[in-house]
């Protein structure tokens, strides 16, 4: 199966961490106290690790030299002390940020599923599933992990690094320099790590996103795969995919290992020569012994912070990339209502007109024609109107804009007068109810999936209603749980045809005002589609509904049909009227007659 690319690869690589990061505030301010508090606690525990040179260098130059056992386990009570304090302190920070940072990336995956349903169908398109679950899911986890650790711990060893670095300067002036030789190429370093590794870090998660669309599409289509056998074909696009990203996460393995290395080499070679230097200094008089293991001491105290940094920026990178294409999405822009006070503009009469509509996908090439070229047509108030065209005329697409799945790039839309551009969204599906196609159904109950099609006060006897209407209370009748069976992922333990009749129960459910139907009777066989068309015939007689048609069987339930022809309306008049005055339609219709059959023929010349 081809691969989408994901939108976000045309990123900029350069960008600011500091102002990404800086997004996630407003996450965090809530529970700031108990997070600031837990960076206090990380940096006094982290502290404590350098008075430890302090007590060995009172204990070497005293008790010890001294040859005073009592003082010796003095010190060793000060070390204890000190090591509990330290452990318990840590413990305590852990603690601090547990709940709290849970609840952060709670909200924030609930921000991101809010903004997913806010946004438009163009971007949906845009967009391959598999990149959202990752940012849902992997991105998030390393975001609360950057919260949990790297980001205190940068704060933490930094505040170590510059009072140790004091320290040592304190101790002995000389010693201190040398150790802080190796500051200057550790910088550049680091600086160098950062932009590459970011790079690398943005590429393994964007691969991420595109293995786990492989895999959501090879379960989804499990059955088309096993069908065509093609199941080797989609085991080698999985293990392309999992070796790029292997390559990918082993240049961030070498990267990091190389900084690791560096980071740990320059330090320790300054280390190696200040103990030279001292020694021979102890050995000259020109220092006490108990300074010197003092010194060692905070060098050796320090190692931990300077040899996490590489570790701590990778990890920092990782989740400003994180971050970032959470961000992605939460920028992308929603479907907007018309502003407050805004009044709709009124019509010429009721009813669903379109007057001059056209459409063109947002992200067509320049030059393409338009999917639909100044439609007028008016379904009046109470009418069924059928719409029939080829293939690609646009039918599907016509009726994606009466909901605003769609937004028209011209013309307007009006119900019973009402431009649809300036209603509230929520306001206009609370008119407009549709049944597409290809029906969709939820991991839910059977009752749960149709009465999504209804109000909060809809329940049993307009559930029961519903399924009459759509002729699937016998099968749902026959289910383990009845209304109640759950029909699993994408309901694909139904047949096509139980699936299109809970869908169109799904639509009928809550009595719309104004129904659209995308061939909505297509995965039904004709005994079936004829008790479902007779019961439809009574629920039309209540609405205003445009219904997509491709047989004469269902073009039958219309008051009129309408035919679309490359993106424009070509005739609109009764279906008898059609079939004489228009060879296009006369041309569809003979054609899904000849797929019916004889005894459907009958009915379309009648």
């Amino acid at each position: 199966m081809p691969e989408k690319p994901a939108p976000s690869e045309s990123a900029p690589a350069r960008r600011s961490a500091v102002r990404v990061l800086l997004r996630l505030w407003p996450y965090v301010r809530p529970v700031r106290g108990r997070f600031f508090t837990a960076g206090a606690v990380a940096i006094v525990a982290s502290c404590l690790s350098l008075v430890i040179p302090l007590v060995l260098k009172w204990l070497v130059d005293g008790p010890v030299a001294d040859r005073d056992p009592g003082g010796v386990w003095l010190g060793a009570l000060y070390l204890l002390l000190l090591g509990i304090a330290e452990a318990a302190l840590f413990g305590l920070r852990r603690w601090l940020v547990a709940r709290p940072l849970s609840s952060v990336e709670a909200r924030m995956r609930e921000d991101l599923y809010g903004r997913l349903q806010r946004l438009p169908i163009a971007f949906h398109d845009r967009w391959a599933s598999g990149q959202l679950l990752s940012r849902g899911t992997t991105d998030l986890m390393v975001i609360r992990m950057f919260l949990a650790f790297p980001l205190t711990f940068l704060v933490v060893n930094g505040v170590t690094i510059l009072a140790g670095c004091a320290l040592l300067l304190a101790q002995d002036l000389s010693l201190g320099l040398v150790l802080l030789l190796p500051v200057v190429p550790v910088v550049v370093l680091c600086s160098y790590f950062e932009r590459r590794y970011g790079v690398v870090a943005r590429r393994a998660q964007d691969q991420v996103g595109d293995l786990t669309t492989v895999v959501e599409e090879s379960v989804l289509g499990i059955r088309i795969v096993k069908g065509f056998g093609r199941h080797r074909s989609q085991a080698e696009a999985f293990r392309r995919l999992a070796e790029l990203l292997r390559s990918t996460e082993l240049s961030k393995a070498r990267l990091l290992a190389t900084i690791w290395a560096l980071i740990t080499v320059l330090p320790e070679l300054a280390i190696g020569a200040a103990l030279v230097l001292g020694s021979v200094r102890v050995a000259d008089g020109g220092l006490s012994a108990g300074t010197l293991v003092a010194f060692l001491s905070t060098a050796l105290a320090l190692r931990w912070p300077v040899d996490s940094i590489g570790f701590l920026l990778a990890m920092s990178q990782e989740a400003v990339t994180a971050t970032e294409r959470y961000c992605e999405v939460l920028d992308a822009e929603e479907e907007r209502d018309p502003a407050a006070g805004t009044r709709p503009a009124g019509g010429p009469s009721g009813g669903l007109r379109f007057e001059g509509v056209s459409f063109r996908f947002p992200d067509a090439p320049d030059g393409t024609p338009p999917v639909l070229d100044g439609v007028d047509l008016h379904v009046r108030s109470g009418e069924t109107l059928a719409l029939v065209g080829a293939t690609g005329s646009g039918k599907t697409t016509l009726t994606a804009l009466v909901p605003r799945l769609h937004e028209a790039s011209g013309g307007r839309i009006l119900l019973d007068g009402e431009d649809i551009a300036l209603m509230e969204r929520e306001r206009l599906r609370s008119l407009v109810s549709v049944a597409f196609e290809e029906p969709t159904l939820f991991s839910a109950s059977v009752g749960e999936n149709v009465l999504m099609g209804a109000g909060a006060a809809a329940g049993q006897p307009e559930l029961d209603r519903a399924l009459g209407i759509a002729q699937a209370d016998g099968f749902v009748g026959r289910l383990p749980e009845g209304a109640g069976t759950q029909v699993g992922e994408q309901g694909l333990s139904l047949s096509g045809g139980q699936r299109q009749r809970l869908a169109l129960a799904r639509a009928v459910v809550g009595r719309p005002r104004f129904l659209v139907l995308d061939d909505p009777l297509s995965a039904l066989d004709v005994h079936t589609e004829a008790r479902v068309e007779a019961a439809l015939r009574e629920v039309l007689k209540e609405t205003t509904a445009l219904v997509v048609a491709h047989r004469p069987s269902t073009v039958m339930l219309a008051d009129r049909v309408a035919l679309l022809s490359e993106g424009r309306i070509a005739a609109v008049g009764t279906h008898q009227e059609l079939l004489r005055s228009s060879a296009e339609y006369a041309w569809l219709m003979s054609g899904a007659t000849a797929g019916e059959g004889s005894a459907e023929t009958g009915d379309a010349g009648r």
